[in-house]
């Protein structure tokens, strides 16, 4: 089997191919998670809103998926109470039926407790399978003030339920990837190796770095491209129409008034405009968003300025007394999601749901093709056993293994208690001390272990001087053994220094120096990888740095 595309969805699907033994290939032609599975809300949620779009099964699906990825993989997935500001009691009544029947906007309209308390009946109902999340619960204005006191004070009740967030996407879907190569020399990846072509009944592929060409035989394909997916099957010799993804920004705040007025869960609510409002404490900041607009796959997703006056209105929308300016943003994204073609439906009426298109390679060929249409964050475990199923059958095989039940990554053993945390540390703490081995179980889970008996035999385990909670020893770990190929790989998606804000001049340079000397870059190729990691971190991430001083990153690493 070859599986395109590393975003969530494609990496979840060779983790299950691997885990029945077929031989299997996935191959990413940037670094893994990096697409649309890097620009998500952080949530692993039911979807309550998708009701009123009359996606039952998707819903249902979500909600027992989020129940389970509580238990799989608990290092990164946590409960997350969300609370839905209510300011009228019967609104909604007659524009929500029309929308579910028509899938039309409408007038949008804010909706009113009674439709907000059927809707959370009807959600707590797809829970029912032994879930351990709690059950919603109403308050009047008076609790609801007493909880959040910033509320707008107008505010007539709110509706608490409890769905996930997921605090490091990335290190989870890199969990599955390292699960998959676990199992044995029949599962293969690689990250910055695209899809170009087709020869016959074989798939020309390109590695990026060194620009070399090869081509791959294989008794089917996968195409898990999201947003690019017609992209992919055009290069492939089969073009589709297929997608239409929509565009999400998100904003990252550095506000301690809004991330304790959000007294530690999400306020979610659904603005005038018919698009979703999140904001949400996550990793010591507030994350705020999303949009719903057309996007040109083509061009580069960013989050504009337009985007960013757009959030602080939604803010102020809830949380009237709490200023929040662009001084405070420390980090922003963008991305397309994997969406069906919509034509004239509305972005907020678009399925979520996913489906599996069936074709041959390069059109004529014997070489049948699976193409992936839509598919979210929640779904991922899913969605991959849907999909390794219908590869099975195309090669006559049968599920061997199920993922059900199967934890993932540092999710294998993880303490949930206090007292097995501490357990835990006791145990693992060896010459690091009892800190440092409770950092590492919070960052890695229990894989953390493995980067502790690395540690241990290490002689440069001293702390970072510009990057707090770090050694230049786990940096190098990282490098050497998590697939990192260039310097944005490790600073956006091996560590969430950018996403917290920590990724300052001092930092990156400092970064810079321990990575080239993992990797044996030359000061040519070190000058290249800062001059693109800075293009990119403020074309994508509004982050402004200094690339010049090459010399500057020997300098700190040298202090």
């Amino acid at each position: 089997m070859l599986v395109i595309g590393g975003g969530i969805n494609g990496i979840a699907t060779f983790r299950d191919l691997a885990l029945q033994g077929v031989d299997v290939v996935l191959v990413e032609r940037s670094d893994y998670c990096s697409g649309a599975s890097a620009a998500s809300s952080h949530m692993i949620h039911g979807g309550v809103r998708y009701l009123e779009n009359g996606e039952f099964r998707l819903v249902r699906e979500s909600v027992q998926e989020r129940n389970r990825l509580l238990r799989l993989a608990p290092h990164y997935v946590k409960p997350l109470p969300t609370t839905i500001p209510i300011f009228s009691t019967f609104s909604g009544i007659v524009s929500a039926p029309l929308r579910f029947l028509t899938h039309k906007q409408g007038k949008p309209k804010e909706r009113g407790a009674l439709l907000i308390k059927l809707g959370l009946l009807g959600y707590d109902s797809f829970s029912r399978d032994g879930g351990s999340v709690p059950r919603h619960q109403f308050a009047g204005r008076k609790k609801s003030l007493a909880k959040l006191p910033q509320l707008r004070p107008d505010v007539k009740y709110t509706a608490t339920y409890f769905d996930a967030a997921v605090e490091n996407p990335e290190r989870l879907a890199l969990d599955l990837v390292e699960d998959a190569l676990a199992t044995g020399e029949h599962a293969r990846s690689a990250n910055y190796v695209e899809a170009i072509g087709v020869s016959g009944d074989e798939v020309l592929l390109r590695d990026t770095v060194s620009g070399r060409e090869f081509s791959m035989a294989a008794d089917a394909v996968v195409n898990t491209t999201g947003p690019w997916t017609d992209l992919t099957n055009d290069a492939l010799g089969m073009p589709s129409t297929f997608m239409g993804g929509t565009k999400g920004s998100h904003i990252v705040l550095d506000n301690p008034a809004l991330y304790k007025a959000c007294a530690g869960g999400e306020v979610f609510f659904e603005n005038n405009d018919g698009r979703i409002v999140l904001i949400y404490p996550l990793n010591g900041r507030v994350l705020v968003g999303t949009t719903d607009l057309e996007a040109d796959i083509t061009k580069p997703a960013v989050c504009t300025e337009e985007e960013v006056d757009y959030f602080f209105k939604l803010v102020s929308h809830v949380f009237p007394r709490i200023p929040v300016d662009r001084s405070q943003i420390v980090y922003r994204y963008s991305g397309i999601r994997p969406l069906p073609k919509h034509d004239d439906t509305a972005p907020g009426f678009v399925s979520r749901d996913y489906r599996i298109e069936p074709s041959r390679l390069g059109g004529g060929s014997k070489v049948p093709m699976l193409s992936l249409v839509g598919g979210k964050w929640t779904t991922f475990r899913a969605l991959s056993e849907h999909l390794t199923n219908e590869t099975l059958e195309l090669i006559g095989r049968t599920r061997s293994v199920s993922t059900e039940k199967l934890a993932i990554g540092g999710g294998v053993g993880f303490p949930t208690t206090p007292q097995a945390s501490d357990s835990w540390v006791a145990a693992h703490a060896s010459d690091l001390g009892a800190d440092r081995a409770r950092a590492l179980l919070a960052r890695y889970g229990t894989k953390a272990d493995r980067v502790i008996n690395a540690l241990g035999d290490s002689s440069n385990d001293e702390a970072l001087a510009h990057v707090a909670g770090f050694s230049a020893a786990e940096i190098a770990f990282l490098v050497e053994n998590e697939f990192v190929v260039h310097l944005t790989d490790l600073v956006l998606r091996r560590t969430i220094l950018a996403f917290v804000g920590d990724l300052d001049q001092a930092a990156f340079d400092e970064l810079s120096s321990v990575v080239a000397e993992a990797l044996g870059w030359s000061a040519e190729q070190l000058a290249e990888e800062r001059a693109v990691a800075v293009k990119d971190l403020a074309l994508f991430h509004g982050l402004e740095l200094d690339a010049s001083s090459t010399a500057r990153a020997a300098a700190v690493a040298a202090e």
